[in-house]
């Protein structure tokens, strides 16, 4: 039976620039017919895997990578294994695999890997290291990138495209991946994720700034600087959901760790925040409210709670009345639509989301700690 691990969450940010577009602006959109301040889905997800691996809270064998330098990284595995001047050998490996390399040695484009298969390709190196001796051209004499695929040992090219599994890193499984040379090794996401929008309106605001000169003479006045960057600040609406049976498959049918994975998760997504421009803005400010629900039925994002732009109160943040309006819509919204056997569990500063509604947490680890005991209740774990 299906099971959606949902997020949801109400977080305020101080005047900031978290994520830009081309233009150097605060990214937006329209929404409600009202323009939001937005931050995307991408931009959080990689806030998410670095909060993840900064708070070790997943195994780094179970961590994954997004890089082009491939190449190096099984070089210095190798370099620990007493094998130097292994470049060649490796890419020869690579090729094999189906793995195009550019010039420099990297690769075409970021390739998103598991540490065990990189971990994986060091170990096949080193074990065939004489055999790609051919596929090199003999005392690392490199061949074009057509001939070392084709001379690689047929022994070497089917162990290297076995590797190509995914690695069991969680967050591998979680955001998927694509191979574009390499199709049949994608892996689809568990976990999506939606761009995090504003619960009210938003404007632009531009800050002026000059910058002085330090070594400036006493006859030089004025700035050695001027300048201006864009700015805003909002409450967001947060929303992501993991499929937990899609995340358990992902893992190769590893629920243990399928499970420390939405435990991880859980911490991360409160956790994370963009680096956009914090050196200029700092706004490292924590969710008011983080929300999450178990449903049998489909996942609800409840970004329609804020189709109508919230609006200040005197007496309220829009903080609180946003907390307020998500709890409004989700009631409306579950009675409808849901089989009545969603269970809510949450952190709420606001004071605002009602009694009654879910299983409140004192603190994060507690909530993450009753997503992964529910979790493993219902999957029968």
């Amino acid at each position: 039976m299906a099971l959606f691990v949902e997020f949801h969450l109400i977080q305020n940010f101080a005047p900031s620039n978290l994520n830009r577009d081309d233009t150097g602006a605060p990214k937006d959109a329209l929404f409600g017919g009202h323009r939001r301040a937005r931050v995307s889905s991408q931009c959080f997800k990689r806030a998410i895997r670095l909060a993840a691996k900064d708070h070790a809270t997943i195994p780094p064998e179970f961590q994954g990578v997004r890089t082009k330098k491939l190449v190096q990284m099984i070089e210095e595995r190798l370099a620990a294994m007493g094998r130097n001047e292994a470049q060649p050998r490796i890419e020869a490996a690579l090729n094999a695999a189906g793995l195009k390399l550019k010039d420099d040695g990297k690769t075409e484009y970021l390739l998103f890997l598991g540490m065990n298969e990189i971990d994986g390709f060091a170990r096949l190196v080193n074990e065939h290291w004489d055999e790609l001796v051919t596929a090199t051209g003999g005392n690392g004499e490199k061949k074009s990138k057509k001939e070392a695929k084709a001379s690689a040992p047929e022994g070497v090219a089917k162990k290297a495209k076995a590797l190509l599994d995914g690695g069991k890193a969680v967050d591998v499984a979680l955001f998927g991946r694509m191979l574009a040379d390499l199709p049949e090794v994608n892996q689809d996401a568990a976990c999506q994720v939606a761009h995090a929008i504003s619960t009210h309106r938003v404007e632009r605001e531009f800050d002026y700034f000059t910058a002085v000169d330090d070594e400036g003479a006493a006859d030089e006045t004025g700035a050695g600087m001027i300048g201006q960057v864009e700015f805003n600040s909002a409450t967001f609406y947060r929303y992501a959901v993991v499929d937990a049976n899609k995340l358990a498959n992902n893992l190769q049918q590893d629920s243990a760790l399928a499970l420390t994975g939405l435990e991880a998760f859980t911490k991360a997504m409160a956790r994370a925040i963009p680096t956009g421009k914090q050196n200029t803005f700092a706004a490292h400010n924590l969710p008011s409210f983080v929300g999450v629900v178990l449903r049998r039925t489909s996942p609800i994002n409840l970004a329609n709670a804020f189709e109508k732009p919230v609006w200040p109160k005197q007496d309220f943040p829009l903080s609180a009345l946003s907390v307020a309006a998500l709890a409004e819509h989700d009631t409306k919204v579950s009675a409808v639509y849901s089989d009545g056997q969603d269970a809510w569990a949450y952190l709420d500063l606001s004071g605002m989301w009602p009694d009654g509604k879910g299983k409140g947490q004192p603190n994060l680890d507690a909530l993450a700690a009753w997503v992964k005991e529910q979790v493993a209740a219902r999957l029968g774990v």
